[in-house]
């Protein structure tokens, strides 16, 4: 293994594999990786994914025409700078359809008050547990209380909102008939 087979190789792994993180926890890699960013956006992109993007490209296409085409260390940089070009195209465009697909819609809690949702963890009397909501086009996990106990699985009401907490009440079920099954039809 020479010099060049492991500075490309370096590039490929590190870059692809921080993209790959930066993609998957964009909300938590992103912090760490805050000190790549600049200041300023690439048409609402962070440069941080084009940088990369590039690095992670560069690694391959450098590789590739040191044994696909079996080129000298100049050629295959030049071929890596300009896979390295494309990977960073390539990111941009993932990114920014990423970023147009997000929701721009906010909401208070206040919002969810007469929302329905499930316990996921159980609700102790006067204490702490959580309820998935479905509301405003996306599921969410919010910490929740009530007057009584609440075992997990329950479908409950929002009734109000206690500083950044949910106050939920269990959800009235229809009346059972002896009637046989009910048909929706």
């Amino acid at each position: 293994m020479n010099a060049a087979d492991l500075v490309f190789g370096v590039c490929l792994l590190v870059g692809g594999g921080l993209l790959l993180l930066t993609l998957i926890v964009d909300d938590i890699f992103g912090g760490i990786l805050g000190a790549l960013h600049l200041g300023f956006d690439v048409a609402g992109v962070s440069p941080t994914p084009l940088v990369l993007g590039f690095v992670a490209m560069f690694g391959a296409g450098g590789l590739f025409g040191l044994h696909s085409l079996n080129a000298s260390v100049g050629v295959a940089t030049v071929v890596a700078t300009v896979t390295g070009l494309v990977g960073a195209s390539v990111a941009f465009v993932a990114f920014k359809v990423l970023r147009q697909a997000e929701s721009t819609d906010s909401f208070s809690l206040e919002d969810m008050v007469g929302s329905t949702g499930r316990v996921s963890v159980g609700i102790p009397a006067n204490r702490f547990g959580t309820v998935l909501i479905s509301f405003a086009g996306a599921s969410h996990n919010m910490t929740a209380t009530a007057d009584y106990e609440i075992p997990a699985g329950r479908v409950v009401k929002v009734v109000s909102v206690a500083g950044g907490n949910l106050v939920v009440a269990v959800a009235p079920t229809p009346s059972v008939t002896n009637e046989g099954a009910r048909s929706d039809a």
